[in-house]
């Protein structure tokens, strides 16, 4: 027997805002929402999904997990824009000038990559 990854959790102290950023970045819909945890899964409820869990302290350091996107049929720029005007900022977390992921962070400061080839590119 193993185990399967049911949930991703995202801690804010703000969970609203962070949950609809990134159910804007990734098309998903909030699929549950209780007092302090929001669900967000895809349309056909695939698992893992991701929780937004409310937390009373500010996020300090850098994460020690984080999610690594890639454009779904578009480039990494037009990914990165995308994603940014949703909310999204650029955030440093000592990457180097020349490696090929873009480094972002949510509305509350979780970091994540956006990767250089599109999901078309790995089929």
């Amino acid at each position: 027997m193993t185990s399967r990854l049911a949930a991703i959790a995202i801690d804010a102290i703000e969970p609203r805002p962070v949950a609809e950023f990134w159910a804007a970045v990734l098309g998903w819909q909030i699929v549950e929402e209780e007092p302090d945890v929001l669900s967000l899964a895809p349309a056909a409820g695939a698992l893992p999904g991701i929780d937004v869990v409310r937390v009373p302290e500010h996020k300090t350091l850098k994460n020690r997990l984080h999610l690594d996107l890639r454009a779904d049929g578009g480039t990494q720029q037009e990914e990165v824009e995308r994603v940014l005007a949703l909310g999204a900022r650029h955030a440093d977390v000592g990457q180097g000038p020349d490696v090929s992921w873009v480094v972002l962070a949510d509305p509350e400061g979780n970091e994540f990559c956006i990767l250089s080839r599109s999901v078309q590119d790995l089929a």
